[in-house]
């Protein structure tokens, strides 16, 4: 590291940048990146037509939009907390509650930031390893708690897997895990789950778990990932710690208005959702068809388990057009893009079957 020119911490010097997925050309699908296919609603437009006055600074508590979802979910306004993704409240509450010592605990492979946002904290990653379908081993998970643990990340439906976590096996794992260890359940997908025993914020809520903070986000199901708009529930004095590492004004005013006129429009938006959950399930069943062994989703997105031989079946999808998230030993994820790209699709994923 002697090209750098100060003195860094070794750690995150060793961080690779975050690495988008590329740009698809004119007659490529881009299905990389768990994007909503669809254009944002006019009324959407609209509203983000009106957000003229840039030159002066958003509402830093996005006050307008807490109180609507503390409405939503019967919590009061400071049980939410509006952030620039659902993403950067993972980076909030683990800066919040995790320093040089302490542990974070996570299923793997499972969301790519996880393991970065623990080194940003100075936290150490405790990794535990999928079942084979590529779901959370809630019981080694529990096992993996030690009196270091400070936080422990639940994905479901799992990124990039799909799978979910039963609302029964959820509620038995906060039960086991201890009550001053904070428990993240992280729903970026839940829209487009229709398993009905699958975890649901809404439920996880009602119950009233003090160290449990459900997260959500409008970049996917609802179309803002451009905007970089999400939120969190919980309890206030642990969102009141999350508050304090936030960057301030992070939230634009675009941003709050456009998640505000989505939930008044939000009849449509899943109407669209459910159009997509629908082309999930004809996709995954064509894979399964072509020969790959895909895990049930839940979210927007296939994935295939290819392996060892992951960046050679990415190779054949971005020959076809169709650019796809590989993650190199482990498998490729699918973004279910537009109605279309599907034929082409099956076609590469037949070219390389297992």
């Amino acid at each position: 590291m002697t090209d750098i020119p100060v003195r860094l911490r070794p750690e995150i010097a060793a961080l690779p940048a975050y690495k988008q997925g590329k740009q698809a050309g004119a007659d490529a699908f881009k299905l990389s990146s768990n994007e909503n296919p669809f254009d944002p609603l006019p009324s959407v437009i609209d509203a983000l037509r009106r957000t003229t006055a840039v030159n002066r600074y958003p509402d830093a508590s996005a006050a307008r939009l807490r109180e609507r979802l503390a409405a939503r979910f019967a919590v009061s306004a400071d049980a939410v907390q509006i952030g620039a993704g659902s993403v950067s409240l993972l980076v909030q509450l683990a800066q919040a509650t995790s320093g040089p010592g302490d542990e974070i605990v996570f299923s793997w492979r499972s969301f790519e930031a996880y393991p970065w946002l623990v080194t940003l904290a100075g936290a150490t990653a405790v990794q535990v390893p999928n079942l084979p379908d590529g779901g959370h081993d809630l019981a080694a998970m529990a096992d993996a708690v030690t009196d270091r643990t400070r936080m422990i990340i639940v994905c479901s439906p799992n990124n990039p897997t799909g799978t979910i976590v039963t609302q029964e096996a959820f509620d038995a794992f906060v039960a086991a895990v201890p009550s001053d260890v904070l428990v993240v359940l992280d729903e970026a997908y839940v829209e487009f789950v229709t398993d009905p025993e699958a975890v649901h914020g809404e439920r996880v809520i009602t119950a009233g778990h003090d160290n449990v903070v459900v997260l959500r986000t409008f970049s996917k199901a609802y179309g803002l990932a451009g905007l970089r708009v999400g939120y969190g529930i919980g309890h206030p004095r642990v969102l009141d710690a999350s508050r304090s590492t936030a960057i301030p004004l992070s939230v634009t005013a675009a941003a709050e208005e456009a998640a505000l006129t989505s939930l008044d429009v939000e009849d449509e938006l899943l109407a669209r959702v459910a159009v997509i959950a629908e082309r999930r399930d004809r996709l995954a069943a064509r894979l399964r068809e072509a020969g790959w062994d895909v895990p049930v989703t839940q979210a927007n997105f296939v994935w295939l388990p290819a392996g060892e031989r992951t960046d050679d079946v990415a190779a054949a999808f971005d020959a076809a057009g169709l650019i796809v998230r590989p993650f190199s030993g482990d498998g490729v994820r699918i973004t279910v893009g537009e109605e279309e790209s599907l034929d082409r699709i099956v076609a590469a994923a037949s070219s390389v079957a297992p």
